[in-house]
């Protein structure tokens, strides 16, 4: 199905509207090859009587399950590993020496879960003393990712790509032909669903934000709006966790940058934080 300039025009405006995201003028085959099945699917004949239906019911199912289409969920376990030594060698000592508790650790974008399972992963493994004083919340603003991190179910590719066979064998159990986790560790973790850049729910203090490959899709002005807002639910020397691509987005007067191996990270300078 052949899709006009104004009709990609309709569709990225509803992207960034809905969800944020910049979708770049070149990505109209993306455009396409997610709204054909979708059109099929839906009984449309046609790119142009999609629009329609979506012009006339904004907000509706039919936009959702196209704005879901376009998001890049892409996620593994233990992605950019460097990230998650540093969780282990430099952020989850710091807290556990602090007293801190309970210590609250937020995956902002957890996409199908792989991302709050591998920290939970990190933490009852390294850190059993403060695996009981863990909260990790996880938000995404897709139903059906969620409701997958949720079953906490992966296919063998999906074990295969990030994951050390000792955490497998210890952390999952054969379900068929996939490997389903633990339940003890989704028992630290709550999904919610959460947009980023709509109207956010009350949320507590948190001590660490993973918010990873999610920024590098918005416009300046988004970026700063999602970190401000971030950065006032950290808690006083909270620790912010960006993709290696994000890494110059913190103004410097609201975070101090710290290394620990390949990740840079950043800690919160002093402020008046949410307790």
């Amino acid at each position: 199905m052949r899709a006009t300039r104004k009709e990609i025009a309709i569709i990225r405006r509803i992207l960034h509207l809905a969800a944020g995201v910049v979708l770049d003028e070149d990505k109209a085959y993306l455009v396409r090859s997610v709204l054909t099945p979708i059109a099929y699917e839906e009984g449309e004949g046609s790119l142009a009587t999609v629009i329609e239906r979506l012009q006339a019911e904004p907000g509706g199912p039919l936009e959702r399950k196209i704005v879901e289409a376009l998001l890049n969920n892409e996620t593994w376990f233990f992605r950019d590993p460097h990230f998650f030594n540093a969780l282990r060698e430099d952020v989850l000592p710091a807290l556990q020496a602090s007293g801190k508790r309970p210590v609250r650790i937020w995956s902002a974008a957890c996409s199908s879960g792989q991302e709050p399972y591998s920290i939970a992963m990190t933490v009852h493994h390294h850190f059993p003393r403060l695996w009981e004083q863990t909260e990790i919340l996880a938000t995404d603003l897709s139903d059906r990712m969620l409701d997958r991190a949720q079953r906490g179910v992966y296919s063998q590719l999906e074990v295969n790509r990030g994951l050390p066979a000792s955490l497998l064998v210890r952390y999952f159990a054969e379900a068929g032909a996939d490997w389903r986790i633990d339940p003890a560790l989704g028992q630290r973790i709550t999904f919610r669903p959460l947009n980023l850049t709509h109207e956010w729910p009350d949320l507590p203090g948190m001590d660490v934000v993973f918010l990873r490959n999610v920024l590098l899709y918005f416009d300046n002005e988004r970026r700063r709006e999602v970190l401000g807002r971030v950065r006032s639910l950290m808690r006083p020397d909270g620790f912010l966790i960006l993709g290696a691509a994000e890494a110059t987005f913190p103004t410097q007067e609201n975070y101090a940058v710290q290394t620990c191996g390949k990740a840079a990270y950043y800690r919160v300078r002093a402020l008046e934080v949410k307790a």
